[in-house]
């Protein structure tokens, strides 16, 4: 879902359903990483403001709402970093794929942890979550 070439973060918006206070995930939109400088794409993320649009109206038309977005941490913990949470549209629900180096752990076998991240200056919470098939 959210591996990608070499050690490039992949990214993925997150679209579902606001029923009271429950969140549900219903669909991952895998997307492009277009951070400006490709470079520095194994630190950081962006998602192109089409696929966004598309994935939205997509979404709309299903009943469905961007609840958030998806990435992965190649070198580093599946924790939101400070650049993850100002970068989010808030409060936001959060997935990160983290772990370490692809070459050496296996996607399948990395962390993949839910956060709620709220609007500051509440901290990011770590949520119970389940994956139904």
């Amino acid at each position: 879902m959210l591996a990608s070439a070499g050690p490039r973060e992949g990214c993925a918006l997150l679209l579902g359903q606001r029923l009271g206070d429950v969140w549900r995930l219903d669909w991952v939109w895998p997307c492009c990483n277009v951070w400006p400088v490709p470079d520095e794409r194994c630190r950081h993320f962006a998602i192109d403001p089409r696929e966004q649009l598309l994935a939205q109206k997509w979404g709309r038309q299903r009943g469905l709402e961007l609840l958030g977005s998806a990435h992965s941490h190649p070198t580093s913990e599946a924790v939101p970093s400070a650049h993850d949470r100002r970068l989010s549209a808030l409060p936001a629900l959060m997935v990160i794929l983290g772990g370490g180096s692809q070459d050496q752990v296996p996607a399948q076998a990395r962390p993949l942890l839910g956060w709620w991240i709220p609007e500051p200056p509440a901290r990011p919470q770590r949520l119970p979550w389940t994956m139904e098939s």
